[in-house]
């Protein structure tokens, strides 16, 4: 308990901090919610850098930093007369105990794929229930990570494979059609498929419980850690990347397999 009031009175010491900054400081006094945006945006995935790395350090710092950013929008708010730190967590409040009837009345659940179910269905019966399945999807999300969340969306009322095997049948037609498509040399039509064939696989990845954008990340940080091995070993020896044929580079490449 003396762990929560300490952290009420830093966060009511951040929101003291911000009236001040928002008073004196040059910088913080010009900042709207539209120069914040990208900064905004930089600190998220600056945590999920900290997340993939398992920096416990930098999550705890990261996070700090998306907090002022909150603060910060709810100061603005607050200038503009629109809405206040208040209103924020009122609202966040009110709508977890909405969206958790298993928790907060009478309502049972199975386990956590039920949850998740009944979460979609309950936003959905807000706004009288004319809220579109698919609204809640920001359109500035990166294109990996919307489109498991339109697969996610979609499962949350019943449109989904009834086993994770069953995709494996739509992932190899979209593969067909790809390949067919290259045959014609269709450009158009080619980047069509090749959006379809990753948006299939994306949902492969949804089925198993894997994080698509997770797991490409660490595709890259496994190839970049293998190039930078490749580089470094073709250096050691005097020789240059441009001067070696792609056998020579293989073979130093499975060498830097071992080092994984």
């Amino acid at each position: 308990m003396n762990d929560r009031k300490d952290s009420v009175k830093e966060f009511e010491r951040l929101m003291e901090i911000m009236d001040r900054l928002r008073e004196s400081c040059p910088w913080d006094k010009k900042q709207t919610n539209e120069t914040l945006r990208k900064l905004t945006i930089e600190e998220t995935y600056e945590l999920a850098d900290a997340i993939i790395s398992g920096d416990d350090d930098g999550i705890r710092n990261e996070l700090g930093d998306l907090m002022l950013h909150i603060v910060f929008y709810a100061k603005i708010g607050s200038e503009k007369g629109v809405f206040s730190m208040k209103d924020i967590l009122r609202g966040i409040n009110e709508k977890l105990i909405y969206r958790h009837p298993h928790v907060f009345s009478d309502v049972r659940v199975s386990g956590a794929e039920e949850v998740e179910e009944n979460w979609e269905q309950l936003k959905i019966r807000e706004n009288n229930g004319n809220k579109p399945v698919l609204s809640g999807v920001p359109s500035s999300l990166p294109s990996m990570v919307k489109a498991n969340r339109i697969q996610e969306k979609v499962r949350g009322v019943g449109f989904d494979w009834e086993k994770p095997e069953q995709i494996w049948d739509k992932v190899l037609e979209e593969i067909s059609e790809l390949k067919s498509e290259i045959e014609r040399y269709d450009r158009e039509k080619i980047e069509s498929e090749i959006g379809d064939v990753i948006f299939s696989v994306i949902n492969a990845s949804r089925l198993y419980g894997i994080d698509p954008e997770a797991a490409l990340e660490k595709t890259n940080r496994k190839f970049i850690k293998r190039f930078n091995y490749l580089e470094k070993e073709t250096i050691s020896r005097g020789q240059s990347l441009h001067d070696m044929s792609l056998d020579e580079m293989n073979r130093i490449w499975e060498k830097a397999k071992k080092h994984d």
